[in-house]
Order: C-alpha cells, then sequence, then structure tokens
C-alpha cells in the first residue's frame, strides 16, 4: 500500500493553524449540540407534567419536600405553620417554590445537623 502523500510537508505552521481552527470549529459545534440537547431536556420536563412551574419556576409538593429535608409530613406542617417555610395552595394542594425551599435549607440546616432539628444559631 502506498502512504498518503504529506500535504503539510511544506508548511507545517499553516497545517497547525488549520487544525487549531477545526478543533475550535469543532469544540464551538460540540457545545451549540449538547446545548440544544440541555434545552431539549428542560422542554421534555415541563411538558412531561411530573413538575409543576408557575412563573417559570419549578413548585413541589409535600411529598418532593419531606424527601428532600428527611422530615415527616407533620414537620413539614410545623414548618408552613409557623411561617418558615413559605407555601401557595393551588387547587386544594400544597406546593412550595424551589427557590424557597433551597433557602429554608440554607438558613435552617447546619452540616450534618440533624434535619428534624433546625439550627437557629444562624
Amino acid at each position: 500500500m502506498i502512504p498518503a502523500p504529506d500535504i503539510c510537508s511544506n508548511s507545517i505552521s499553516y497545517c497547525n493553524m488549520e487544525d487549531k481552527e477545526l478543533l475550535k470549529w469543532l469544540k464551538e459545534w460540540f457545545e451549540r449540540f449538547i446545548g440544544r440537547f440541555d434545552r431539549l431536556d428542560d422542554n421534555l420536563q415541563q411538558i412531561s407534567g411530573r413538575y409543576n412551574f408557575l412563573n417559570g419556576e419549578r413548585l413541589l409538593d409535600n411529598q418532593d419536600v419531606c424527601q428532600l429535608l428527611h422530615v415527616s409530613k407533620r414537620t413539614l406542617q410545623r414548618y408552613r405553620t409557623s411561617g418558615e417555610l413559605p407555601y401557595q395552595t393551588i387547587y386544594h394542594k400544597t406546593y412550595y417554590r424551589e427557590s424557597d425551599v433551597e433557602a429554608f435549607i440554607k438558613s435552617h440546616f447546619s452540616k450534618g445537623g440533624d434535619p428534624e432539628k433546625p439550627d437557629r444559631d444562624g
């Protein structure tokens, strides 16, 4: 078998530049490609109905929050009643905005602490 001629033998820097440009183009194309998959995944989650959204923000129900916080339904009810965890009732069902739950976690749970006993020191 005859080896293919080396096109780059006369101008090595030119070929390296082409390779760099090609790699840059491929990287940008791949990032756009993956970005489209990420957007598609987000759209499918919204369409699937698994999660509810209000004004573009994900809503969690009692079961989601209980599992996330590792607390009982009664403890979750105490957080609601005391006003520590904001909630909304929509069609007789209780929902929590994801951002409110994240803020609650940051302000009430210490690293490695007991989730049934919130950290009230700060």
